[in-house]
């Protein structure tokens, strides 16, 4: 009985050992990228085995893929970050994003309608999901997702100005010039 005692303590703590050592690869790898230093973070990055990486780790190595141009990779690693954790939204986000790039704006549509599904509050999710329905020529879907966007953060220039852009394709001057009041506002506010 003791024996089975020592053994299973023994376990125990290989696997708390385990678990703090990924804790600290991973706190490791966020203070590498947040200080741009990202060779090395995407080597550690390589380091951790591919069954035991988190969503936010694919989701790293994609954003360092994108950022040198690479966008096929980079949209590899976003699914296989969707495909640790359906629910993650950045991953979505960015996936979006990556099709935006290539002119694949219904894949986009696609991606920041599961963002926003994810994460109702995510402003930048309607704020590019608008853009995305203009660039499809759907222009009243468009101004709804920018209404939302606002609605959720309206201290962002941009999306004003894409309001007011939605509302001059709609023939709506009034409109778009309050919008446009607002993005003017907004810009000598942050100078």
């Amino acid at each position: 009985m003791k024996k089975k005692l020592l053994i299973i303590l023994a376990l125990l703590a290989i696997n708390i050992g385990t678990c703090f050592a990924d804790s600290t690869t991973n706190d490791q790898i966020n203070i590498l990228y947040a200080e741009n230093n990202i060779k090395e973070a995407f080597t550690l990055l390589l380091s951790i085995p591919e069954e035991e990486r988190t969503s936010q780790n694919w989701l790293l190595m994609g954003n360092i893929l994108q950022d040198e141009g690479k966008l096929d990779d980079a949209a590899f690693m976003y699914n296989r970050a969707i495909s640790v954790d359906e629910k993650y939204y950045k991953a979505h986000y960015n996936l979006g994003n990556i099709y935006m790039l290539q002119d694949k704006p219904n894949l986009a549509i696609q991606s920041y309608k599961k963002a926003v599904k994810y994460n109702p509050d995510f402003a930048y999710g309607y704020y590019n999901l608008g853009c995305a329905y203009l660039k499809i020529g759907k222009v009243k879907s468009a101004k709804w997702e920018f209404y939302k966007a606002i609605d959720l953060n309206n201290q962002v220039p941009d999306f004003h100005y894409n309001l007011a852009y939605t509302f001059k394709q709609l023939n709506k001057e009034k409109q778009a010039k309050t919008y446009l009041d607002f993005y003017n506002k907004l810009i000598e506010r942050g100078q």
